[in-house]
Order: structure tokens, then sequence, then C-alpha cells
């Protein structure tokens, strides 16, 4: 497939999906279980029939290896979508994960004794900075907003700091995840799909703790207003349709990430998924209108310009153009 083609499924599908949580995290701030469920369950079918052959393909990497990886991927979904219900609003969702270089780096130093260049040191400090200036001024308005309502203030601050503890953590543990599967590749080749497949189908029984949860929002989405989808005429409530649209949209995502590594450097990755972060951000705040202060815009900027800083992109983005363009074409007869 041609990099352009991924790139657009990565472009059209992470930035739609962003779109479809929000308009389901809006109306119902503590739907994250129902919407990871949903995700969760949507790619393990896929990849149980796709990728696992009915159950007949054995993995190529031992399975133990693979409770251990979800064990974290698990606890990282399901911390990053139920930090939406506790006072964070999605742009500081959106730039806080961006965060992941400053984790991945510092764990990389401190597990793998890894050593970087001063412009890696400099660009992760810029992403810290920026990180930091969005968090602090996020602070103020939370602060600001509760401090008309005395019964209601500390208490909304309070969830808020524990949401930023929370998206720390995931972020924390998923610079983890990262480097154990770094490791499993290195030791029994890349397996890509099948992790996919693994990481998404063990944790299903661990949804049977949050069965309540889920179960309470599928009757809310049960009872919202009935929405007539396009084209096939076929009529649901509203918040069902949002749900299946997040879901497809996840799945184009993830697809559209995993056929770009195949057909371009790491390198390449890592900037077409900035930029989808940078553009689902924009969107985001112009769309819904979300409060967002010219220290917000600052931070943005630092967040962004470090994370491009530490790809090298300046040095780099002609050759890796010319790259992906030569892999895309067709070999010669």
């Amino acid at each position: 497939m041609h990099p352009a083609v991924a790139v657009g499924l990565v472009f059209g599908g992470c930035c739609s999906n962003v779109v479809f949580l929000e308009l389901l995290a809006r109306r119902f701030p503590g739907c994250g279980n129902i919407v990871t469920f949903s995700q969760f369950l949507f790619i393990a079918v896929e990849g149980f029939i796709f990728e696992a052959n009915f159950g007949r393909k054995r993995p190529a990497i031992p399975i133990r290896n693979y409770f251990i990886m979800v064990a974290m991927f698990f606890t990282v979904s399901v911390v990053n979508n139920y930090a939406l219900n506790l006072n964070i609003a999605m742009p500081l969702h959106m730039i806080f994960r961006s965060g992941s270089l400053i984790a991945s780096m510092a764990l990389g130093i401190i597990i793998l004794k890894k050593r970087y260049s001063v412009s890696k040191y400099s660009s992760i400090a810029l992403v810290s900075l920026g990180i930091f200036t969005c968090t602090f001024m996020s602070a103020k308005q939370v602060a600001s907003d509760s401090s008309s309502s005395q019964e209601d203030g500390p208490q909304a601050f309070l969830w808020w700091l524990l949401g930023i503890a929370a998206l720390t953590f995931a972020l924390l543990m998923s610079a983890r995840m990262g480097i154990f599967q770094e490791t499993l590749y290195k030791k029994f080749g890349k397996h890509s799909k099948e992790a996919l497949f693994y990481n998404h189908a063990l944790p299903l029984p661990g949804f049977l703790l949050l069965a309540p949860n889920i179960y309470q929002h599928a009757v809310l989405f049960s009872q919202s207003e009935l929405f007539q989808v396009p084209v096939i005429g076929l009529t649901l409530p509203i918040m069902w349709f949002y749900l299946l649209m997040n879901v497809i949209t996840q799945y184009v995502c993830i697809r559209g990430v995993f056929i770009l590594t195949t057909e371009c450097t790491s390198l390449t990755v890592t900037l077409v998924v900035t930029l989808r972060k940078f553009v689902s951000l924009i969107f985001s705040i112009l769309y819904f209108q979300n409060p967002f202060t010219g220290w917000h815009w600052l931070g943005t900027a630092f967040v962004f310009v470090g994370t491009l800083m530490y790809t090298e992109l300046w040095n780099s983005l002609g050759p890796l153009l010319a790259r992906c363009r030569s892999r895309g074409r067709p070999k010669e007869q």
C-alpha cells in the first residue's frame, strides 16, 4: 500500500476518533469504560478471525509475555479514558499524552541505561516546559471556575489533581510497556498484528470488574434520542451511533499506524502521529469551543516543536520522503 494511503488512514481515523470520543464524553463524562470495552471487543473479534485464524494459529511470542504486556496495556487504556471523568478537559488530555517522549526517555535512561545527544535532551526539556505551562494554566482555570462555589470548589480541584496523577501514571506505564515490547521484538522478531490481537483479546475478562458501570452506560445510551444514519437509513439511539463510529475510527487509526510502520521508517511514523495530534487538538478547540488561552497556545507550540526536534526532522525530512516514495513504487520486472 502506498504511504500516502496509510497517512490518510491515520489522519482520518485518529482525528475523527477524537471527535466521536468528545461527543460521548461531553454527554456522559463517565462513559470511558464502555468505550474502552467496545474498542477492545471489536479489535479482538477482528484479530481472532483474521490473525489467529479462529484460534488455530499458535503465537510466535510465548503467551506468558503477552499477559504481562496486556496487564500494562489494559491499565493504560482504562486510566487514560477514565481521566476524562476527573475534571480533565480534552485539549489538556491530548497535550499531556503528547509527552510520551519524556517518559520514554526517562525510563530508557533508568532501565536500558541509554544515553542521548544534547539536542535530544533539549527537545525533551522543551516538551516538558510545554506540558508544565498547559497544566499550570489549566490548574488556574479550574481554581477560578470552582471559586464561585465554596462547597464544590475544593472538591473539583482535588478531582482535577487526581486526573493529572492518573495521566502521569498512564504516561509512565505506557513508556514501560514500550520498553518491554521492544525487548520482546528483539528476542522473538516483530509481530505487530499478533501483539495487537492479544493486547485486546486477553484483557476482555477484566471488564467483568467494570460490568456494572458498562451496563449503566449501555442503558443510558439506549435512552438517548433516536438518530437516523445517513445513506443506510438505520435508526438507533444517537449515543450508540457515536460509540459505533468511535470504535470503527479507532480501528482505522490503529491499522493506519500499523501499515505506515511497514512502509516507512519509525521517524516518519513519529512525525505523522505528532502532526495528527496537533490537527486533533486544533479541531477540538475550534469545533467544541474549549477554553484555550494564549499560554495554552504557547505550551502547545513547545510540545510539538520539541517533539519535532526529537525526531530530527530538519535534517532528515528530504531523505525520508524520498525513501517512502521509493518503497511505495512497484518494483520493476
